[in-house]
Order: C-alpha cells, then structure tokens, then sequence
C-alpha cells in the first residue's frame, strides 16, 4: 500500500473511493503499462476511447448494456488515475499530459451527456430537455475547474509546490503567441484549449488567483511557514467538499439514475446540489484568500 501512495499527487487531497478503489486499480495499470513501456499519454488516449464507449451504451434503454457501459466509465476512470500515477512513477509529467488529462476527461462526458440526451429525446422527453443538458454540462465545467483548481492550489501552499499543475494565463498566453497557427498548429491548439481552461479557473477564482500572485511576488519560491500552516488550517476542512465536485461523485449518482431507470437525475443533481455547493466552495475559498492577503500585506507593511 505504501507503494500505491507514492503515485498520489498528495495524501490530503485524494478522495475516499479513490484511495480505496481507483488507486489500487490504478497502479496495478500504472506497472503494467510501465513494463510494456507504454507512455502517460497513450494510458490517457486508451482512457478517452473507453470511457466514450461507455457513455455510447448509456443511451440504449437495456440494463445489461447499461451495467457493460458503467463498468467500461468505471475503467475509463481507473485509467485517468492510472496516467497520472504512471507519470509520477517515471518522472514524465508535463502540460501536454495535464491537457490530454483535461481533455479526456471532457470528452467521456461529452459522450455521456449526448447518449442520454438522444435517449431521453427518442423516450419523449420535451426538447427543452436540450437546454437542461447544455446547462447541465456548463455547471459541470464550472464544478471541476473550481475543484481542480482548489486542490493544486492547497498542494501549492501546503505539501510541494513541484506536484502542483497551477498555471498563470498571462505567462501561458507569451507562450501561445510566440507559437505560429502554420508551423505549430496542433501544439498551439493544444495551448489554447489550455489557456481557455486556466483563464476560466482564475475568473471563477479571482481572490485565489491573487493569493497565489502576491505570494509569489512577496515570497518568490519559498513559502513562509506560518502561511503554510495557515493555509493548511483554513482550507484542509474544504478538501471533502471540493472532492465533491469532481467526477466520482458525479458518476455515482449517474449510475445509480441509469440503474433505476431515470438518467435524468444526474443533471438534476448537478444543477441544484453540486451548484449550491460550488457556490458554498468559491465563497469560503474567497474570504479565506482575502485574509491571507490582509496578513501578507500585513507583513509586508511593517518591513
């Protein structure tokens, strides 16, 4: 077991069913496509091919290709953590995986959301039934780029700011421009569905983004432990609530909807409890950023 936490990004940030389940899963895949010599990446592409395969059999009304298509998402997400997991084991991160990551991830949804729309629409369902799956899947993006900004943050200030993913737009948009449509079209792609992603975690998340500026501009690389400490106090208890709003939790209860036959609860929960919740996030990440700058600012005035 101790071998299976060395692939986590961080202890205090993995989810419960995560630890217990994915993880495991996970790294048995991790080992074995590390002797295969199979790279992150390709473990994510192989991820994006299954978990849209399961979302392709959610949209027949049978039970049995239902349960074939929730265990083939199940693996698909066993899959995402095992790329990661791989990465880790091999030294090979970089922003192209964390964009294929990204990008995996939206299209097993994708999928997901277009099969059950079809399916409902061919049962009878109203055609305004469209508009509750657009907004649906807008509140869905909102959740995860929320939640997936939190934890890189709170791995930033608290554990090792080397394991964080986060990203400033400003330096990423020199890096978009600099690159040309004709000679780089698919690293600049790859850069701008990445930098369409950063801008939208920093607005959702403008006094998170200023926390983490000015620290940067005051402490440079060096984190002072008193803010550390802080930051752990204040925001380790939002940790289950932002695990929340990633996909786990969100595909329990749309297995349990297309079990019981009614899809359809899946956008119900992400419109009303996920986005209360998400609100619930952002305001307690808002004052909790807003204090820590009063006291670094704080600080600084008194030097």
């Amino acid at each position: 077991m101790s071998k299976i936490k060395e692939t986590y990004k961080s202890k205090d940030t993995e989810e419960f069913l995560d630890k217990i389940f994915y993880r495991p899963i996970g790294y048995v895949l991790a080992i074995t496509a590390k002797a295969l010599r199979i790279t992150p990446n390709q473990v994510t592409i192989l991820s994006i091919f299954v978990g849209v395969a399961g979302g392709h059999l959610l949209y027949y009304n049978n039970l049995s290709l239902n349960i074939y298509g929730i265990l083939l998402l199940m693996f698909a997400q066993a899959l995402d953590g095992a790329d990661g997991q791989l990465a880790r084991m091999t030294n090979s991160q970089s922003q192209l995986g964390r964009i294929l990551d990204g990008i995996s991830d939206n299209l097993k949804f994708i999928s997901i959301y277009v099969h059950l729309l079809a399916r409902l629409i061919e049962g009878g369902a109203p055609v305004w039934i469209i508009g509750v799956a657009i907004v649906a899947g807008f509140s869905h993006s909102l959740q995860s780029a929320v939640a997936d900004y939190s934890r890189n943050l709170y791995v930033y200030f608290v554990l090792d700011k080397k394991k964080s993913e986060i990203d400033d737009s400003a330096i990423l948009m020199k890096k978009y421009e600099r690159l040309s449509w004709k000679k780089d079209f698919g690293n600049k792609l790859f850069q701008r569905l990445y930098l369409n992603y950063t801008l939208q975690q920093e607005s959702i998340a403008r006094k998170m983004k200023q926390l983490y500026l000015l620290t940067k501009d005051v402490f440079g690389e060096n984190i002072p432990d008193w803010l550390r400490n802080k930051y752990r106090e204040l925001h380790k208890p939002l940790i289950k609530w932002y695990n929340i709003l990633t996909s786990n939790t969100r595909l329990i209860v749309l297995f349990f909807g297309v079990l019981i036959g009614y899809p359809c609860i899946f956008w119900i929960f992400e419109l009303t409890a996920l986005n209360l919740l998400l609100v619930y996030v952002i305001i307690k990440h808002n004052n909790y950023s807003d204090y820590l700058i009063k006291m670094i600012m704080k600080g600084t005035d008194k030097n």
